[in-house]
């Protein structure tokens, strides 16, 4: 399986796949080449997805509001429409729920492959000051 393989496709990050790349907002932006639209879902809540987001410049079609991820999968089905339906997952969430919702699941070590983006140690984003007067 290829994660660009024809088609329109949407493709949702799970937030610790995407937390697991070492360029997450350069992995993300390189997604939207090949996909009609490209999110973003996590079990965390909406404050700490939409904070690590905004920090790296990543610009989601959709995100996962007050729901959990598999409510998010069912209402992104229904209001985007593609040939595939893909999540990248670290293993968070469970496959076969996935694969029952309609999704296709990709482990984010495979979809790094084959699009060539590194899972290791985050790059600070661009802009980041070192604070050293926090706790």
């Amino acid at each position: 399986m290829s994660i660009s393989d024809g088609g329109g496709m949407t493709l949702a990050f799970e937030l610790s796949a995407l937390q697991s790349l070492t360029e997450p907002g350069t992995a993300f932006a390189d997604a939207r080449r090949f996909t009609e639209f490209t999110g973003v879902v996590t079990e965390a809540g909406p404050d700490r997805l939409a904070r690590f987001t905004r920090r790296r410049r990543i610009r989601p079609d959709f995100t996962t509001r007050k729901e959990g991820i598999l409510e998010t999968l069912e209402r992104v089905m229904a209001e985007y429409e593609a040939d595939r339906y893909v999540l990248v997952t670290d293993g968070e969430t469970d496959r076969e729920p996935v694969e029952a919702a309609g999704w296709e699941y990709l482990p984010v070590e495979e979809a790094a492959a084959a699009a060539d983006w590194t899972v290791g140690a985050q790059r600070k984003p661009d802009g980041d000051v070192e604070r050293t007067d926090w706790p």
